[in-house]
């Protein structure tokens, strides 16, 4: 057991911008046990009006978001978030982050929808 994020995506436009389900998705990231990414992640999911617990819930990633998730990444801002089973991050993950961020930007650019989801 332990928290299990991914960053996927479809050619499906949700409606909402979380709790969607899509037909057909691909995966184009998986982190294992970052616990401060994961709650930066839901931080954009309260602020989007989400307002259950933050776990098996899909959530839409913009532009917008990116940008502001390469700031925090690279200013060593993402909130230290714990949880059972969570781990912890180090600081190591930078680098990943930001590879994340790049090919997310690349599926956003091919007109793709970017989504988030996890669980623990």
């Amino acid at each position: 057991m332990g928290l299990d994020m991914y960053a996927l995506t479809t050619t499906e436009k949700p409606a909402t911008p979380f709790g969607f389900k899509v037909e057909d998705a691909a995966e184009i990231h998986y982190w294992r046990k970052h616990p401060n990414l994961h709650g930066w992640m839901e931080s954009l999911y309260f602020e989007k009006g989400g307002a259950d617990t933050f776990n098996c819930v899909t959530l839409a990633l913009t532009a917008e978001d990116l940008d502001r998730l390469e700031a925090d990444v690279r200013a060593g801002h993402l909130p230290p978030t714990s949880g059972f089973f969570f781990g912890e991050s180090d600081g190591s993950e930078s680098e990943d982050d930001l590879m994340f961020i790049a090919t997310a930007r690349a599926a956003l650019a091919e007109g793709k929808t970017v989504f988030y989801d996890s669980w623990w």
